[in-house]
Parts: C-alpha cells; sequence; structure tokens
C-alpha cells in the first residue's frame, strides 16, 4: 500500500461508518412512521490530486494537511425541508461519537455566488489496528433544491476552471434565489406534505400485509 492509500485510509473508513450512521437514522425515522428529515447520504474522500491542488494554493504542508484541511472527507446530508436542516444539526450536535468544531450557516448568510448550504466540521474517532485515529470531516446539510443549484455550479465551475463568465453568474444567483423561495413555499405546505407522505406509507405497509 503506498503513501497515500495509508493516509486516506482512516478518510474512507470514517466516510463509510458516517454515512451507515446517519442512513439508520433515517430509517428509524422511516420505520417509526415520524417524518424523517434525512432525505438522503453521500460522502466522498477528495482525490488525491485536488488534495495537492488545494494543499498547494492555501499554502498548507503535507505534514499538515490531517489538521490543516477540513473536507478531505466529506458527507453531505440532504433534507426536504429547511426546518429538517435545524433538526439535523440539533441530532448532530447532541451525539457523543463526534465532536464538532466548527459550523458555518450559509443559508441565512448565503455567498455572494448564491450558494446555501449549513457546513459543520467534525472530529471523528476511527479505530484501527494502529490505535485510534480522529479525522477531520465536513458535513454539508441542506435541502434538495440547494443541492440541485450546488450540484450545477459545481458543473459550471469545472467546465470554466472557476471563472465563471458575469452573465452565467447573474443567471446562477437568480437561479439560486429561485431555488430559495422554492423552499419557504415548499415549507409553508410542509404539514400538508408530511400528512400524505403519512398515508402512502400507511398505504404500502397496508398493502404489504395483504401478501
Amino acid at each position: 500500500m503506498n503513501g497515500w492509500a495509508i493516509f486516506l485510509s482512516p478518510y474512507h473508513q470514517a466516510v463509510e461508518e458516517l454515512k451507515v450512521k446517519f442512513k439508520s437514522l433515517r430509517d428509524q425515522y422511516q420505520r417509526s412512521s415520524k417524518h424523517t428529515p434525512i432525505e438522503f447520504v453521500t460522502g466522498r474522500v477528495k482525490p488525491m490530486t485536488s488534495i495537492q491542488e488545494k494543499a498547494k494554493r492555501k499554502s498548507i504542508s503535507l505534514e499538515h494537511l490531517h489538521t490543516e484541511m477540513q473536507d478531505i472527507a466529506g458527507l453531505r446530508i440532504v433534507c426536504q425541508f429547511v426546518t429538517d436542516i435545524d433538526t439535523v444539526v440539533d441530532m448532530l450536535q447532541s451525539r457523543n461519537d463526534i465532536t464538532v468544531i466548527s459550523e458555518r450557516d450559509y443559508i441565512k448568510e448565503e455567498k455572494s455566488s448564491g450558494y446555501r448550504s449549513y457546513h459543520m466540521v467534525i472530529d471523528y474517532p476511527v479505530h484501527t489496528i494502529e490505535g485510534t485515529k480522529h479525522v477531520l470531516a465536513e458535513i454539508q446539510i441542506r435541502t434538495m433544491a440547494m443541492n440541485f443549484w450546488a450540484t450545477i455550479e459545481h458543473s459550471l465551475n469545472y467546465k470554466y476552471s472557476g471563472e465563471i463568465p458575469e452573465h452565467v453568474k447573474r443567471r446562477l444567483v437568480r437561479a439560486a434565489e429561485a431555488a430559495y423561495n422554492l423552499d419557504e413555499e415548499m415549507s409553508k405546505i410542509q404539514d400538508e406534505v408530511r400528512e400524505a407522505q403519512s398515508i402512502i406509507t400507511k398505504r404500502r405497509e397496508e398493502n404489504r400485509g395483504y401478501r
């Protein structure tokens, strides 16, 4: 196993363990017939080339990557409603298997690009054959509308190598506002949506009972 594989191994382990834990939370909500604040969970470990590029850009020495680069391990929790984000944040803050290092609310104070999301940096202990290693991981919590916008913006940043034309930037800002307005409108009818989802779930369970 080469040096980078050894270095990244705890990060891969952290991502996989946290994905399982967060998905288990979602499943518990679903089995209890309560509204689940977690729609889906994804995770990734930053590729070696991206780590090297960011380290060079941020003047981070390779020896200090584990303490100064906080997003080598990344997880994303996507919710239906903005209020679900608050629920997820509270759940994460109350867990005893992670330590919250920092938080940034880009929903109340969105970036100039229009980007909205709630970011948390956590310390997560990974148990290896060499003992416990503490891994920093970034968790992004956002609605489906926010996630759709961020995915498109990321693709455009990749296409234009980070230099998105001004006219496209302006349209992205307008699209971000439209996505936020959609979230606001859906929040107003979330009780109706939750009731409808509860009815659907109950009918599915009843149908399974007849098989």
